[in-house]
């Protein structure tokens, strides 16, 4: 069994507004943020909705300058609840962001600039000034440095892109580093904002995608058996995570703690895990080892679910073999079913529901289940919120490539 982390604030960021104070009664609700999207034209898309945050003019942004305003937003509110909003911070930053990328608008501009119609042109007429806007604004690595500078964070600060499952590994990072006792705290920020044209084309021809565009608010259907792929979304969460008795010296107060992490790779293709759910069930198995418990002692899981047929079915395999006889009886849920799929930013956000959902004894419900799926025997917290007496959530998050991470959230520190 490894040391527990303290989690003493935290900041979230979503389709369904900004700050826990907006998302958390929303949840409970069952109110869904996916709508048709306005920020760009989307006649002759697949798929022509999402999750998108567009208030105080983020729809505006750029993909990265999204993801830094955002990212400004979750550390200010988790900063502030942690009680650490002094001159410096005292620990390190870790970011989960999306990969580079240069959204086409910004490449038709580079490519005016160029000499030549190439990316060796392209890349010459990028390069030289620190201020351009293509290297200020497109490139993800800027976002943390102006994090770090920001909130005045130790160290150089490292930024973590291992697809859907990155909150989470931002999160593992950080507490390794913790139980290695190379700092006393870390902030972690999963931010995501590359809801744009060019990727909803990709996912689009990569079917992974709902097409359900008449019902925007309906299409993510976790589990569900008329589930037919993803919602896009953006957002973001953070987490300050601290050495408890670090926290305790303070006087902080401990939200909650991360027990265990488990983390598997299976190998089997560039976008499609293994079917037979084989590193799911490694991620899973390995973070309740960590966190010093046996199975049975997860009392709620809150999924991955993104929605996709295949995903879906092989997290359910996954905990089937996990959890023995108790499937049907410890209560799943899938945030993505209301908030879209935040990819990078995806394991910090769901990590701080399951952390909300500890704290308030109540587990936000999977909505849109209306058809359940007879294959997957799982105990699907649909239609309304449900009261949660329970110490314990095992929070999955899996990403294109077969990388998995699973977290153990629990109130106890063992």
């Amino acid at each position: 069994m490894s040391a527990s982390v303290a989690v003493t604030g935290i900041g979230m960021v979503t389709a369904l507004g900004q700050g826990v104070a907006a998302n958390w009664p929303a949840l409970l609700a069952g109110r869904s943020g996916i709508r048709t999207l306005t920020r760009f034209p989307v006649e002759g898309l697949r798929c022509t909705f999402g999750g998108a945050v567009d208030d105080d003019g983020l729809g505006g942004l750029p993909a990265a300058q999204r993801c830094l305003a955002m990212g400004r937003m979750v550390a200010s509110e988790a900063l502030a609840q942690a009680g650490l909003t002094g001159s410096g911070f005292g620990g390190p930053l870790v970011l989960a962001l999306p990969p580079i990328e240069l959204e086409w608008p910004q490449r038709r501009a580079l490519a005016a600039r160029a000499a030549a119609p190439s990316y060796a042109a392209m890349l010459a007429a990028a390069a030289g000034d620190a201020d351009d806007p293509a290297h200020r604004d497109f490139l993800f690595g800027t976002v943390a440095e102006q994090l770090a500078e920001a909130f005045a964070t130790a160290g150089p600060p490292v930024t973590i892109s291992t697809a859907c499952a990155s909150g989470a590994t931002a999160i593992q990072t950080a507490v390794e580093a913790i139980r290695r006792g190379d700092c006393d705290r870390v902030l972690v920020v999963g931010s995501e904002g590359s809801l744009q044209v060019e990727a909803l084309i990709r996912f689009g021809l990569l079917q992974a995608l709902s097409t359900h565009n008449t019902d925007p608010a309906g299409a993510a259907r976790p589990f569900a058996a008329d589930r037919d792929g993803f919602v896009m979304a953006e957002g973001a969460a953070a987490l300050v995570l601290e050495r408890p008795a670090a926290a305790a010296d303070r006087g902080a107060a401990i939200l909650a703690y991360v027990r265990g992490c488990g983390e598997a790779a299976d190998t089997f293709h560039r976008t499609r895990s293994n079917p037979d759910g084989g590193a799911i069930l490694r991620a899973m198995a390995d973070a309740v080892a960590d966190a010093g418990l046996a199975p049975d002692a997860i009392d709620h899981v809150n999924a991955h679910g993104t929605g996709t047929p295949e995903n879906d079915k092989m997290e359910c395999l996954a905990l089937q073999l996990l959890l023995g006889e108790r499937v049907g009886r410890v209560p799943v849920t899938a945030n993505k079913s209301m908030i879209g799929h935040t990819l990078s930013a995806a394991g910090a956000i769901e990590a701080a529901v399951s952390i909300l959902t500890l704290r308030h004894g109540l587990i936000p419900p999977t909505i849109n289940h209306h058809h359940p799926d007879p294959a997957l025997p799982l105990d699907i917290v649909a239609g309304a919120a449900r009261p949660f007496a329970g110490r314990t959530v095992l929070s999955n998050s899996f990403g294109f490539g077969g990388q998995n991470v699973s977290l153990v959230l629990g109130l106890d520190p063992a």
